[in-house]
């Protein structure tokens, strides 16, 4: 299998896997992950097929979306297996797959330059219109309020924290992890496409704020 079939089959895969979620981690937001790594890729010189499988790949194993975290890198090491003889190409993979997460607080550091790249593309789309889109459709799949100013945002170091999503809000979410993100950036160019995105956040939350009180006493 050339690299172009490749390609298509984890495309496939992940449209397969990835076509009816309504959380926000559906194919559309993997298909941007994937342009986008592949853009950072060429930019900083990494190996754009590595980052173009590993962004594909990437939620088919997120554990937001599987019984459990392994449960869901078995479902991956399993497909690439299959249909990826290089068994150290496979074990990068996987071990950018297995880093991704932010898990409440930033994760594990990406020890190769790909992944950098691909957890950079994935952390974009965290941000900006679409990270604040992302956000409003999550809370909403996970019966999270829009906002309450009763309740102040977390301090998320630690996992448990980050994953119970009923003592949380949308706009929590901001301070608790998207803009945190932008001092997160692993590579020069996805610093660049951050600070942007961050800003329009800011925005946003501004707006949101005055908006909120408007009339308050």
């Amino acid at each position: 299998m050339n690299h172009t079939e490749l390609i298509t089959a984890a495309e496939n895969f992940a449209k397969e896997q990835l076509g009816q979620d309504t959380t926000g981690h559906d194919w559309f937001h993997t298909n941007r992950v994937r342009n986008t790594a592949a853009l950072i890729a060429r930019m900083e010189g990494a190996s754009v097929v590595i980052c173009t499988i590993a962004a594909l790949l990437h939620d088919v194993a997120d554990e937001k979306l599987n019984p459990s975290k392994e449960a869901g890198l078995l479902k991956v090491q399993t497909w690439l297996t299959a249909h990826l003889p290089d068994e150290a190409v496979c074990r990068h993979i996987m071990e950018i797959i297995g880093t991704m997460s932010f898990s409440g607080g930033g994760g594990e550091p990406m020890s190769t330059l790909e992944g950098q790249v691909v957890q950079d593309a994935d952390r974009l789309d965290a941000l900006g219109a679409i990270g604040i889109t992302r956000t409003m459709v999550f809370s909403g799949a996970k019966g999270r309020p829009v906002y309450d100013p009763e309740i102040p945002p977390r301090d998320e170091s630690l996992k448990k924290e980050y994953r119970d999503y009923s003592k949380g809000t949308a706009v929590n979410h901001f301070y608790e992890k998207l803009l945190k993100l932008k001092d997160l950036m692993n590579t020069p160019y996805g610093k660049q496409l951050a600070e942007e995105r961050h800003r329009f956040m800011l925005i946003f939350l501004e707006q949101f704020d005055k908006e909120w009180n408007q009339g308050a006493e």
